[in-house]
């Protein structure tokens, strides 16, 4: 929940040129709040960047005050929409169940959804990380076409924290993601306190495709390195 309309043109005025050096083959999401998602459809058009919004209702309308269809955010360029993370988990009471919704009905508007899944510091600790992640994939994926998909990796305990999990953890967790799929090729990415001194030592793992940035997205020169990670 960042940036007025005024404060997203500030950051494009500054981020979008720095897409000048970005390999072609590097898909770049912003995914913003409702209130720019129209905005920023506008000013992105004919470049690389792509819209995500971060939530998704499983109805197409009805009496859902305070939700969004996928037919509102298709209408309005919207191409990916980030499901089941860890804060509409912990905060907002969001379910396997109901992500396992939002995931299909995402899909069935042609958006591609971005699934979290993710262990607390407490199931950590307790050596529970493996089958938490197994539990979430199983329910999560019920039906879902994993054609079209990306998943990321969240431990929760290292988002907004500071604290990174070491990569070689990252990469073997996201091996393990990828082991639980029937289709090998869907992109998995990390995230939890993604950084500019951290991203080409992410990127280098094996396991990983890419990453979900939170806070270091919102300064455009620290998000513009981290999708120019060498």
């Amino acid at each position: 929940m960042y940036k007025t309309q005024a404060e997203a043109l500030e950051f494009l005025q500054v981020f979008m040129p720095e897409l000048d050096k970005t390999q072609a083959e590097r898909n770049v999401v912003l995914c913003v709040p409702f209130t720019n998602l129209d905005l920023l459809s506008k000013k992105i058009q004919g470049s690389p960047v792509q819209l995500g919004a971060q939530n998704v209702h499983w109805e197409s309308e009805g009496a859902y005050t305070g939700e969004i269809s996928a037919s509102m955010l298709k209408e309005i360029g919207v191409r990916y929409v980030i499901i089941g993370h860890s804060e509409r988990r912990q905060d907002f009471g969001e379910t396997d169940e109901t992500v396992n919704l939002r995931l299909k009905a995402a899909q069935k508007f042609d958006l591609l959804p971005i699934l979290c899944v993710g262990e607390t510091k407490q199931q950590r600790d307790a050596g529970e990380t493996d089958t938490h992640i197994y539990s979430q994939l199983d329910r999560d994926l019920v039906d879902v076409d994993l054609s079209q998909l990306v998943i990321a990796y969240e431990p929760i305990w290292a988002i907004g924290t500071g604290d990174t999990c070491e990569v070689s953890e990252a990469n073997r967790v996201i091996g393990l993601i990828r082991s639980r799929l029937s289709n090998q090729d869907v992109p998995i990415q990390y995230g939890g306190s993604v950084k500019p001194n951290n991203i080409d030592a992410i990127m280098r793992a094996p396991e990983i495709d890419g990453v979900l940035v939170g806070g270091a997205s919102l300064e455009p020169g620290s998000f513009a390195r981290i999708v120019n990670y060498q």
